[in-house]
């Protein structure tokens, strides 16, 4: 059996080599952000997110980190920021209980996310919001969902700064990396007061 490292580096070159958007992140395989499109025949079909995957040193014997870099109304992905994620951490069981070594990373973006955003599970959730409004009233619910994708998860508005709402300045450097950086960054291309 090869090692952790080998497996790791096979299971990135193979998400690399499939149809996703890959973007290794700090020039490493072991944080990656990765452009997932919502599935067809769902309320979120035509969005597009940013995906950040981080990869435990003891992958793939320890499940991966995945979180939703854009806003998604979900009951499912918390809208807290949650560690490096601007938006939000999946509930999904078979990443955070259940995983496997058998499982790779393309399991996760063609089968395991396909399947949370199909299926949410309004009864465990990590956005009590979403979770309430999908119980109390599927067509306002919906109806969010869809607002959310059309601002939030739009694949000409994934790198803007729309991501969150707030009355900091975010640059896109900012969002597209989800690290700080100074302002002596932003010097150059601004213009003069």
């Amino acid at each position: 059996m090869s090692s952790p490292s080998k497996r790791r580096e096979m299971d990135v070159m193979k998400l690399m080599m499939s149809d996703y958007s890959v973007e290794p992140i700090n020039d490493g395989i072991s944080e990656l952000k990765v452009e997932f499109h919502g599935p067809k025949d769902s309320l979120y079909e035509g969005g597009v997110w940013k995906i950040r995957v981080e990869l435990p040193d003891a992958y793939p014997y320890k499940s991966p980190s995945i979180g939703f870099i854009n806003k998604i109304f979900h009951p499912n992905v918390d809208e807290l920021p949650f560690g490096h994620f601007l938006s939000g951490s999946v509930c999904l069981d078979v990443i955070n209980q259940t995983w496997s070594p058998m499982f790779d990373l393309l399991n996760i973006f063609e089968v395991f996310l396909p399947q949370l955003l199909l299926y949410p599970n309004p009864s465990d959730p990590l956005n009590g919001d979403a979770a309430s409004l999908m119980m109390k009233d599927q067509k306002q619910y919906e109806q969010r969902v869809k607002e959310y994708c059309e601002r939030y998860a739009k694949k000409e508005n994934i790198t803007s700064s729309t991501l969150e709402d707030s009355d900091e300045d975010i640059s896109n450097d900012d969002i597209s990396d989800g690290q700080s950086t100074s302002s002596d960054d932003n010097i150059a291309g601004d213009a003069d007061p």
